[in-house]
């Protein structure tokens, strides 16, 4: 078995080892794709908030087949398509504490094989490639769980062309929602339109893109706000949020600020709420909706592999639109 862990110089190194064998209640999984996701790019960074445990797998994202169960497992079979729940201790429910996480306290899925409990899995959606479905415990569940509730009638503001964005776009829009993004190209303007939202404003060019958001919404402004650059945007995005309208905080990408003057968000009686991906039970929710709807991931580009570490550099210093994938 071959597995790629982050060694102590924080760079990923590829490691031989045996094929492991199921447990009671373990199922084996024969990994066939992983996604990437920023919180990977915070560990192996070595800034995340809480330090990983050394020499871990990595990757919480992962989609494959199932070659082997141990004894009573019962919610899936051998030749089973499954995908990963990126929390493996929340299954549903509000979550009242947070465990153990792969890549900081537990081996991820970067690896040949992997052997889990069974109830960390859920089946996969039939019309997905394992590269799509592997697109889906974190930044599709992110998504889904920031536009929660909006429908016909609601206009929901996402910003850029990450996984996160994307999966809100697509999400809203197959609820009945009108969908504005924000982008830095028109290239990526035109793209963003293709995929259903009805305008994409220039941030790059307009820096004040709350009032032009405003404007496109009759001054009236949007309901949800999908914010992953944190800080760094947090009063456009304010500027842009209709009375009563809610920021789903989904990132920081923007970097930490110096603080915020919280009288617009009061002025606007604005909820303000941190998404924390969800639970496996929201994952089989939103995967029923996904098929529903034969919605199909976005995929910027996939690596073999083999050539795993060039698709951390990718997702790190590359220009992206949609999920960075490895292909097992």
């Amino acid at each position: 078995m071959q597995s790629y862990r982050l060694n102590a110089h924080r760079v990923l190194e590829l490691v031989e080892g045996p094929t492991p064998t199921p447990g009671r209640g373990q199922v084996l999984v024969r990994v066939k794709a992983t996604s990437l996701n920023s919180r990977d790019m915070v560990i192996a960074s070595g800034l995340y908030p809480f330090p990983p445990l050394p020499n871990l797998i990595q990757l919480s994202d992962a989609a494959g087949v199932i070659e082997a169960v141990g004894p009573d497992v019962m919610r899936f079979r051998v030749g089973d398509r499954v995908v990963s729940s990126f929390n493996p201790t929340w299954f549903g429910g509000p979550v009242r504490k947070v465990g153990q996480m792969y890549g900081t306290d537990i081996d991820g899925w970067l690896s040949d094989y992997a052997v889990v409990d069974e109830n960390v899995l859920v089946s996969m959606p039939e019309h997905l490639s394992f590269e799509e479905a592997a697109t889906l415990p974190c930044a599709a569940l992110t998504g889904w769980s920031a536009v929660a509730g909006v429908g016909p009638g609601d206009t929901v503001l996402v910003q850029g062309s990450g996984g996160v964005s994307l999966f809100a776009l697509q999400f809203a829009r197959a609820a009945g929602a009108r969908v504005i993004a924000t982008t830095s190209s028109e290239a990526k303007a035109e793209r963003l339109l293709e995929l259903g939202a009805s305008d994409a404003v220039n941030y790059a060019e307009t820096s004040h893109w709350g009032s032009v958001v405003r404007t496109l919404t009759d001054d009236r402004g949007v309901d949800i706000v999908v914010e992953v650059a944190g800080a760094a945007t947090i009063s456009q995005s304010v500027e842009a949020l209709a009375l009563h309208g809610t920021i789903s905080l989904v990132g920081h990408l923007g970097g930490a600020g110096q603080g915020m003057d919280l009288m617009p968000l009061s002025l606007r009686f604005a909820t303000l709420r941190a998404i924390g991906v969800g639970s496996r039970s929201d994952l089989e929710e939103m995967n029923r909706v996904v098929s529903q709807h034969r919605i199909r991931p976005v995929i910027d580009q996939v690596f073999p592999f083999s050539d795993a570490p060039r698709a951390f550099e990718h997702f790190a210093h590359g220009s992206r639109f949609g999920k960075i994938l490895v292909s097992h």
